[in-house]
Protein backbone atom coordinates (compact mmCIF):
# COMPACT_ATOMS: atom_id res chain seq x y z
CA UNK A 1 0.00 0.00 0.00
CA UNK A 2 1.52 3.11 -0.92
CA UNK A 3 1.51 5.83 1.76
CA UNK A 4 0.58 9.65 0.52
CA UNK A 5 3.98 11.52 1.95
CA UNK A 6 2.92 15.07 1.88
CA UNK A 7 0.66 14.18 4.23
CA UNK A 8 2.61 11.98 6.85
CA UNK A 9 5.09 14.60 6.70
CA UNK A 10 2.89 17.71 6.91
CA UNK A 11 0.37 16.55 9.97
CA UNK A 12 2.67 17.71 12.76
CA UNK A 13 3.46 20.79 11.49
CA UNK A 14 -0.05 21.49 10.65
CA UNK A 15 -0.93 20.65 14.41
CA UNK A 16 1.55 23.57 15.27
CA UNK A 17 -0.08 26.45 13.21
CA UNK A 18 -3.21 26.26 14.75
CA UNK A 19 -3.97 28.81 17.21
CA UNK A 20 -4.04 28.37 20.63
CA UNK A 21 -1.72 25.84 22.77
CA UNK A 22 -1.29 22.45 21.48
CA UNK A 23 -2.79 19.24 23.54
CA UNK A 24 -1.14 15.71 23.03
CA UNK A 25 -2.56 12.79 24.74
CA UNK A 26 -0.67 9.84 26.05
CA UNK A 27 -2.12 6.46 26.18
CA UNK A 28 -1.26 3.08 26.78
CA UNK A 29 -2.18 0.73 23.76
CA UNK A 30 -4.22 -2.43 25.24
CA UNK A 31 -5.18 -0.66 28.02
CA UNK A 32 -7.80 -1.15 29.75
CA UNK A 33 -8.69 -3.58 27.34
CA UNK A 34 -6.98 -5.24 24.77
CA UNK A 35 -9.11 -3.69 21.35
CA UNK A 36 -9.73 -0.36 23.24
CA UNK A 37 -6.89 1.25 20.97
CA UNK A 38 -9.00 2.49 18.28
CA UNK A 39 -12.14 3.47 19.84
CA UNK A 40 -9.92 5.76 22.36
CA UNK A 41 -8.20 6.99 18.99
CA UNK A 42 -11.56 8.01 17.82
CA UNK A 43 -13.24 9.43 21.36
CA UNK A 44 -9.93 11.74 21.51
CA UNK A 45 -10.26 13.08 18.13
CA UNK A 46 -14.41 13.92 18.66
CA UNK A 47 -13.10 15.85 22.43
CA UNK A 48 -10.82 18.02 20.55
CA UNK A 49 -7.20 17.09 21.01
CA UNK A 50 -4.25 18.01 18.51
CA UNK A 51 -2.10 15.27 18.50
CA UNK A 52 -1.72 11.70 20.18
CA UNK A 53 0.63 9.48 21.31
CA UNK A 54 0.32 5.74 21.33
CA UNK A 55 2.19 4.70 24.42
CA UNK A 56 3.59 0.50 23.12
CA UNK A 57 3.91 -1.14 26.28
CA UNK A 58 7.28 -2.58 27.75
CA UNK A 59 7.78 -5.15 30.62
CA UNK A 60 10.98 -2.44 31.93
CA UNK A 61 9.44 1.14 31.35
CA UNK A 62 12.61 2.87 33.07
CA UNK A 63 11.43 6.05 33.25
CA UNK A 64 7.60 5.82 33.48
CA UNK A 65 5.63 6.15 36.95
CA UNK A 66 3.36 3.99 38.85
CA UNK A 67 0.28 4.80 36.26
CA UNK A 68 2.09 4.68 33.07
CA UNK A 69 3.97 1.38 34.56
CA UNK A 70 0.45 -0.18 36.08
CA UNK A 71 -1.00 0.20 32.12
CA UNK A 72 1.89 -1.32 30.59
CA UNK A 73 1.64 -4.15 32.30
CA UNK A 74 -1.88 -4.67 32.41
CA UNK A 75 -1.82 -4.17 28.19
CA UNK A 76 1.27 -7.41 28.43
CA UNK A 77 -1.35 -9.32 29.98
CA UNK A 78 -4.04 -8.21 27.82
CA UNK A 79 -2.09 -9.64 24.99
CA UNK A 80 -0.44 -6.54 23.47
CA UNK A 81 2.69 -6.60 21.34
CA UNK A 82 4.12 -5.02 18.83
CA UNK A 83 2.27 -6.55 16.18
CA UNK A 84 -1.16 -6.91 17.32
CA UNK A 85 -0.63 -3.04 17.72
CA UNK A 86 0.27 -2.30 13.66
CA UNK A 87 -3.17 -4.47 12.99
CA UNK A 88 -4.90 -2.14 15.27
CA UNK A 89 -4.10 0.56 13.79
CA UNK A 90 -3.42 -0.39 10.24
CA UNK A 91 -6.54 1.56 8.91
CA UNK A 92 -7.06 4.00 10.81
CA UNK A 93 -5.88 6.77 8.61
CA UNK A 94 -9.05 7.37 6.85
CA UNK A 95 -11.04 7.99 10.03
CA UNK A 96 -8.17 9.67 11.86
CA UNK A 97 -6.32 13.02 10.63
CA UNK A 98 -4.88 14.08 14.19
CA UNK A 99 -0.74 13.43 13.70
CA UNK A 100 -0.06 10.06 15.82
CA UNK A 101 3.09 9.17 17.24
CA UNK A 102 4.35 6.10 18.50
CA UNK A 103 6.04 6.28 22.16
CA UNK A 104 8.16 3.37 23.75
CA UNK A 105 11.38 1.64 24.05
CA UNK A 106 13.64 0.91 21.88
CA UNK A 107 14.08 -3.14 22.75
CA UNK A 108 10.56 -3.83 20.97
CA UNK A 109 11.67 -1.75 17.82
CA UNK A 110 14.79 -4.08 17.95
CA UNK A 111 12.98 -7.39 18.20
CA UNK A 112 10.18 -6.20 15.63
CA UNK A 113 13.55 -5.41 13.37
CA UNK A 114 13.82 -1.82 13.07
CA UNK A 115 13.15 -1.08 9.39
CA UNK A 116 10.15 -3.71 9.23
CA UNK A 117 8.93 -1.43 12.48
CA UNK A 118 9.44 1.67 10.53
CA UNK A 119 7.93 0.06 7.26
CA UNK A 120 4.64 -0.74 9.64
CA UNK A 121 4.66 2.60 10.80
CA UNK A 122 4.57 4.33 7.44
CA UNK A 123 1.59 1.63 6.66
CA UNK A 124 -0.13 3.05 9.41
CA UNK A 125 0.20 6.43 8.99
CA UNK A 126 2.42 6.93 11.93
CA UNK A 127 4.07 10.83 11.92
CA UNK A 128 6.76 10.49 14.41
CA UNK A 129 8.24 8.21 17.13
CA UNK A 130 9.25 8.91 20.34
CA UNK A 131 12.19 6.18 21.70
CA UNK A 132 13.92 8.20 24.87
CA UNK A 133 16.39 5.76 25.33
CA UNK A 134 17.74 5.52 21.90
CA UNK A 135 20.19 8.20 22.51
CA UNK A 136 20.90 10.81 19.40
CA UNK A 137 24.34 9.99 18.65
CA UNK A 138 23.33 6.10 18.04
CA UNK A 139 20.15 7.42 15.93
CA UNK A 140 22.26 9.65 14.12
CA UNK A 141 25.50 7.10 13.04
CA UNK A 142 22.68 4.03 12.88
CA UNK A 143 19.11 4.87 12.04
CA UNK A 144 18.62 8.10 10.93
CA UNK A 145 18.57 6.95 7.14
CA UNK A 146 16.17 4.46 7.70
CA UNK A 147 13.66 6.23 9.92
CA UNK A 148 13.62 9.21 6.88
CA UNK A 149 13.22 6.78 4.39
CA UNK A 150 9.78 5.69 5.87
CA UNK A 151 9.03 9.43 6.88
CA UNK A 152 9.20 9.29 10.55
CA UNK A 153 10.12 11.88 12.23
CA UNK A 154 12.34 11.42 15.38
CA UNK A 155 11.20 13.70 18.47
CA UNK A 156 13.85 13.19 21.19
CA UNK A 157 13.50 14.75 25.06
CA UNK A 158 15.84 17.32 26.90
CA UNK A 159 15.62 17.93 31.09
CA UNK A 160 16.41 20.86 33.10
CA UNK A 161 19.81 19.36 33.23
CA UNK A 162 20.86 19.10 29.22
CA UNK A 163 23.52 21.02 28.42
CA UNK A 164 22.92 24.44 26.43
CA UNK A 165 25.11 22.63 23.26
CA UNK A 166 23.22 19.06 23.50
CA UNK A 167 19.77 21.16 23.32
CA UNK A 168 21.60 23.09 20.13
CA UNK A 169 22.12 19.77 18.72
CA UNK A 170 19.35 18.00 19.01
CA UNK A 171 17.32 21.17 17.71
CA UNK A 172 19.41 20.97 14.80
CA UNK A 173 18.84 16.83 14.49
CA UNK A 174 15.10 17.46 15.08
CA UNK A 175 12.31 17.90 12.58
CA UNK A 176 9.20 18.14 14.25
CA UNK A 177 8.81 19.24 17.79
CA UNK A 178 11.32 18.96 21.22
CA UNK A 179 9.60 16.85 23.97
CA UNK A 180 10.99 19.16 27.08
CA UNK A 181 10.58 16.91 30.26
CA UNK A 182 9.50 18.80 33.09
CA UNK A 183 11.90 17.25 35.57
CA UNK A 184 14.69 14.57 36.21
CA UNK A 185 11.89 12.24 37.79
CA UNK A 186 9.53 10.01 36.12
CA UNK A 187 6.49 10.51 35.07
CA UNK A 188 2.92 11.48 36.89
CA UNK A 189 0.90 13.91 37.41
CA UNK A 190 1.71 17.11 39.71
CA UNK A 191 -0.67 19.51 41.52
CA UNK A 192 1.72 22.18 40.37
CA UNK A 193 5.58 22.98 39.06
CA UNK A 194 7.98 24.69 41.16
CA UNK A 195 9.58 27.71 40.64
CA UNK A 196 12.53 25.88 38.98
CA UNK A 197 10.22 24.47 36.68
CA UNK A 198 9.31 27.59 35.57
CA UNK A 199 12.31 28.67 35.42
CA UNK A 200 13.53 26.37 32.93
CA UNK A 201 10.61 26.84 30.79
CA UNK A 202 11.43 30.26 30.17
CA UNK A 203 15.22 29.51 29.74
CA UNK A 204 13.83 27.39 26.52
CA UNK A 205 12.15 29.59 25.20
CA UNK A 206 14.40 32.18 25.52
CA UNK A 207 16.86 29.86 23.32
CA UNK A 208 14.93 30.45 20.66
CA UNK A 209 15.21 27.36 19.01
CA UNK A 210 14.28 25.97 15.33
CA UNK A 211 11.80 23.27 16.55
CA UNK A 212 8.33 24.07 18.96
CA UNK A 213 8.50 22.61 22.14
CA UNK A 214 6.10 20.64 24.42
CA UNK A 215 6.64 19.91 27.83
CA UNK A 216 5.63 16.55 29.14
CA UNK A 217 5.80 15.29 32.64
CA UNK A 218 3.77 16.61 35.72
CA UNK A 219 0.84 17.90 33.71
CA UNK A 220 -3.08 16.34 35.22
CA UNK A 221 -5.31 19.57 34.96
CA UNK A 222 -5.71 23.04 33.48
CA UNK A 223 -3.56 24.77 36.21
CA UNK A 224 -0.69 22.90 35.04
CA UNK A 225 -1.59 23.04 31.26
CA UNK A 226 -1.28 26.46 31.95
CA UNK A 227 2.26 26.92 33.57
CA UNK A 228 3.42 24.16 31.57
CA UNK A 229 2.43 26.05 28.13
CA UNK A 230 3.45 29.90 29.39
CA UNK A 231 6.61 29.61 27.63
CA UNK A 232 5.95 26.47 25.53
CA UNK A 233 3.99 25.88 22.48
CA UNK A 234 1.84 22.94 24.23
CA UNK A 235 1.47 20.06 26.50
CA UNK A 236 1.55 16.40 26.68
CA UNK A 237 -1.32 14.38 29.41
CA UNK A 238 -0.08 10.42 30.48
CA UNK A 239 -0.63 9.86 33.78
CA UNK A 240 -3.62 11.85 34.77
CA UNK A 241 -5.87 10.92 31.34
CA UNK A 242 -4.37 7.18 31.82
CA UNK A 243 -5.79 7.44 35.62
CA UNK A 244 -9.17 9.35 34.28
CA UNK A 245 -9.52 6.35 31.88
CA UNK A 246 -8.87 3.88 34.61
CA UNK A 247 -11.90 5.16 36.63
CA UNK A 248 -14.33 6.71 34.31
CA UNK A 249 -13.72 4.67 31.06
CA UNK A 250 -14.16 5.53 27.31
CA UNK A 251 -16.84 7.50 27.61
CA UNK A 252 -15.06 10.05 30.57
CA UNK A 253 -12.63 10.84 27.71
CA UNK A 254 -14.71 14.03 26.44
CA UNK A 255 -15.30 14.89 30.08
CA UNK A 256 -11.42 14.93 30.78
CA UNK A 257 -10.16 16.84 27.85
CA UNK A 258 -12.95 19.94 28.11
CA UNK A 259 -12.07 20.53 31.54
CA UNK A 260 -8.21 20.95 30.14
CA UNK A 261 -8.85 24.34 28.56
CA UNK A 262 -11.31 26.49 30.99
Amino acid sequence: MKIETTKITDRIADAFQKDGKLLSIYFTAGYPNLEDTLPILRELQNSGVDMIEIGLPFSDPLADGPTIQESSMAALKNGMTTKKLFEQIRDVRPEIHLPLILMGYFNPVLQFGVEAFCRECQKAGIDGLILPDLPLEIYEKEYRPVFEQYNLKMIFLITPQTSVERIRRIDSASDAFIYMVSSASTTGARSGFEASAASYFERISEMNLRNPQIVGFGISNAQTFGQATRHARGAIIGSAFIKNLSENGISGISGFIKSLRP
